[in-house]
């Protein structure tokens, strides 16, 4: 899986003056264009479009100082249709715009090409389990917030206070299956899973009981389960289980993630130091 990701990485740098097609790296990573975008953003910490962005910004600034090129020229060779954007562009990654730039020779930010190297740490092992689950609902309360990768989420936490000791009673007695009790449930994020943009989010249970009038549900079509268990400091235990699951589990296994909501059941010790969670992620085998 390795070989493939950075194969892919090299058509990334042998086409960064040419249109960039997503279908074009999962086929050369031999996996699904949901998965490969997931599975990038956590192996290298940002999102697939934001590096290919940077990547070019990189090259465009070595030819800007090279000064072989007009700048509109250099624009519309990464894929800028005016100079103006791609002094806007320019100037965000870099700090200056590309005309200071080649005039003063200024230094300019850099952002590396990527490598993927597989590294062995310790002797742990991850508990997970895979499973077919039959269609079932997602019923409780719903918010659309923002992504947050590392600490507590600040609008769940006041999105879930909100909420009332009598709602939650009323949402959890509603729960008749796996995962059982109170669940997190995140939908509709952005392919990009950049920091800041926005995801539905359900504070609800699992069950096949009926609506009531005052909540909201999610259906989730019947499919393939990988369920992982985690225990550790809160919150960053169930945030590196995450991490793991992309980073250790897919890239050693044979399945890939597919769309649908991730599943995260949590109990918290009386303090709220520690937690054991439940991770579910929906998937499917890739090709023998």
């Amino acid at each position: 899986m390795l070989e493939r990701l950075n194969q892919a990485m090299e058509h990334i740098e042998c086409h960064l003056d040419q249109r960039i097609e997503v279908a074009d790296l999962a086929a050369i990573a031999v996996t699904s264009e949901y998965h490969f975008r997931r599975l990038f953003s956590a192996l290298a910490g940002i999102p697939l479009s934001e590096y290919i962005r940077r990547r070019r910004l990189t090259v465009a600034g070595a030819e800007v100082l090279a000064g072989n090129r007009t700048l509109l020229e250099v624009a519309v060779r990464y894929g800028y249709a005016s100079g103006e954007g791609f002094a806007r562009a320019f100037r965000l990654m870099h700090g200056v715009g590309p005309g200071e730039a080649r005039r003063s020779g200024g230094s300019l930010q850099s952002q590396p090409r990527l490598t993927f190297r597989l590294t062995v740490e310790g002797s742990s092992s991850m508990r997970y389990r895979v499973e077919e689950k039959d269609e079932f609902r997602v019923v409780g309360r719903k918010a659309r917030v923002p992504l947050v990768h590392e600490g507590v989420n600040p609008a769940i936490a006041t999105f879930i206070r909100g909420l009332g000791q009598e709602t939650l009673e009323r949402i959890e007695s509603l729960s008749d299956q796996e995962p059982e009790g109170i669940v997190s449930v995140s939908d509709q994020l952005d392919e990009s899973r950049a920091e800041g943009t926005e995801l539905d989010y359900y504070h609800g249970v699992v069950t096949r009981a009926a609506v009531p009038e005052d909540m909201e549900s999610l259906t989730v079509p019947a499919g393939m389960w990988a369920v992982f268990e985690s225990s550790g400091p809160f919150p960053q235990a169930l945030q590196y289980l995450w991490r793991d699951v992309f980073t250790q589990w897919f890239p050693s296994n044979p399945y890939r993630s597919r769309p649908g909501p991730e599943i995260l059941r949590t109990r918290l010790t009386a303090d709220g130091a520690q937690a054991e969670a439940q991770l579910w992620i929906p998937v499917e085998r890739t090709a023998a």
